[in-house]
């Protein structure tokens, strides 16, 4: 598939490690007696959001944009974890916000370059995440606009893979007012709720996803991630409307919205990313299948073995993931 460019495999790297970093802070949060760096406890929401999600969602719309200067937002984002696991605060939450900067600039680049709703609501999403990352390095809450972010760039790129779906005449303006209205929303949780109700609401309904689900093999292994995915962000956002738990809303978000998304995606980023075929397998059901059934233990059971469940989860996906890869580049080898 070609020779892809060193510098990326570092970028990654840097970003896995905030993920690590990140995981182990979020179960050392419920378990004090798991051994865990002190920055990684304090800072899980960040390292996880802006430090691991900034550094890969950055590289890709670097990669997408094409231009060297791009590639400094996924640096700033995985530098900045590292040093916020260094417990340099300051210096680490400064390089998330230049980070976003330099994503947002990237995002606003591709915009001018191809004008449309699509590529419009992918630098909203960057402008929220921007809006989060101030915040945070104010010691303000963030965390609403860092949903914002996910919820925006996702429904941008599927707005934009499902493009060429049928749909009726007035569903296109109906996002575009979701899109602006999760501009201005996470100013009023409740209100941000109603919003990404009716995101997952308008992505069940006309996301490709709904057509590709009936097909075979990876097409709908896709779709089933997506599906799954749009569960969670209702009910993460009826979580926010009625005010549940704060645990169970922010975690059907980011665990079982965002995730689901990053399993059903990962078949088509690493590609064009890193010029690495992921094959499908059935295996990957299995991580995928952990991931919401230990979601919905977390939720509703224990807060503890749910937790553990979705670290587990993701690490299974990484370990299935990188197997088939490998055994794919193996296979694809020439024997002498």
């Amino acid at each position: 598939m070609g020779t892809v460019p060193i510098y990326r495999f570092p970028l990654l790297v840097l970003g896995f490690v905030s993920l690590a970093a990140g995981i182990a802070g979020g179960l050392a949060r419920l378990a004090p007696e798991l051994p865990a760096p002190a920055g990684a406890i304090a800072m899980h929401g960040a390292l996880m959001v802006s430090a691991f999600f900034g550094t890969v969602i950055g590289l890709e719309r670097a990669v997408a944009l094409g231009r060297a200067w791009a590639y400094g937002a996924p640096l700033a984002a995985g530098l900045g974890g590292v040093l916020l696991l260094l417990q340099q605060v300051v210096p680490g939450l400064a390089l998330l916000v230049i980070a976003s900067v330099l994503f947002l600039a990237a995002s606003l680049a591709i915009c001018a370059r191809q004008r449309s709703l699509e590529t419009a609501t992918l630098a909203a999403g960057a402008a929220a995440w921007l809006v989060g990352n101030v915040l945070f390095a104010a010691a303000l809450p963030g965390t609403y606009w860092w949903i914002a972010f996910f919820a925006l760039t996702i429904g941008g790129e599927r707005l934009e893979l499902s493009r060429y779906l049928k749909r009726p005449g007035w569903a296109r303006h109906a996002f575009a007012l979701l899109a602006v209205a999760l501009l201005v929303a996470p100013l009023a949780p409740r209100a941000l709720g109603t919003v990404l109700l009716l995101m997952a609401l308008w992505l069940f309904q006309f996301d490709l996803a709904r057509v590709t689900v009936r097909q075979r093999g990876l097409t709908r292994y896709v779709a089933v991630c997506l599906l799954a995915g749009y569960v969670w962000l209702g009910f993460g956002g009826a979580g926010l409307m009625l005010e549940f738990a704060a645990d169970a809303t922010l975690h059907a978000l980011f665990v079982g919205f965002v995730f689901s998304m990053v399993f059903g995606h990962a078949p088509v980023i690493l590609p064009a990313v890193l010029r690495v075929k992921l094959p499908y397998h059935p295996v990957l059901y299995a991580p995928l299948a952990l991931l919401h059934a230990s979601l919905f233990v977390r939720v509703f059971v224990s807060v503890p073995l749910g937790a553990w469940g979705n670290a587990a989860a993701i690490a299974l996906f990484i370990a299935t993931a990188a197997t088939l890869a490998l055994s794919r580049a193996s296979s694809a080898r020439p024997t002498r």
